[in-house]
């Protein structure tokens, strides 16, 4: 196993209980996931735990991961387990999710980049909100609860009272929307 083995060849791996696979899976995502985390629950330690707990949930669920399904989809799932982990350790000291951050505040408290990690970084960002503000106002603001403010599909529904069916299709058709376009900027920049 070379040091550029796919995201994919690591699950299939570490489904077979390969630990070296997991260390190469750690080292590959450990510093994106841990500021990913600290900026959900804004403390050091509580973000090394749910790390922790990530890379042991990513242990013992691989196997179940269908990879040949996935492809090109273990950073969202690992980053999707992060989230879930977040918002639960959250719950369980009592906390809430913090409502609202001044403009680039999460940016600046994660971990430093690299010069050409920060100009990816910034790019994506811009992309993203490019893509959120073609989003209908409805699916915006339940991708920005439930995606940038920590909430469940459920306390949307309750906070906002928006039947939760409703809240789970505009997800959808946004998630839906944001990866179309996505895919197609990708492969406009793949294109020589």
């Amino acid at each position: 196993m070379g040091e550029s083995a796919s995201d994919e060849r690591l699950i299939r791996l570490i489904a077979e209980r390969d630990s070296a696979a997991l260390e190469q899976l750690y080292d590959r995502y450990e510093r994106q996931v841990y500021a990913f985390v600290f900026r959900i629950v804004r403390d050091a330690m509580a973000a090394e735990e749910v790390v922790q707990e990530l890379f042991i949930r990513v242990w013992n669920s691989a196997g179940r991961l269908r990879t040949d399904e996935a492809a090109g989809k273990i950073s969202s799932w690992i980053f999707t387990i992060a989230r879930n982990l977040s918002i639960d350790w959250l719950r369980k000291h009592g906390r809430k999710p913090l409502e609202t951050k001044e403009e680039g505040a999460l940016e600046r408290e994660a971990a430093p980049y690299s010069t050409e990690q920060e100009v990816e970084h910034k790019m994506l960002g811009e992309q993203m909100k490019e893509a959120l503000g073609e989003l209908n106002e409805d699916q915006k603001q339940v991708v920005e609860l439930i995606y940038f403010m920590g909430y469940t599909q459920q306390e949307v529904s309750q906070r906002h009272d928006i039947p939760l069916g409703t809240v789970k299709s505009r997800v959808r058709l946004a998630l839906t929307q944001l990866r179309k376009k996505f895919d197609s900027t990708w492969k406009e920049g793949a294109s020589p």
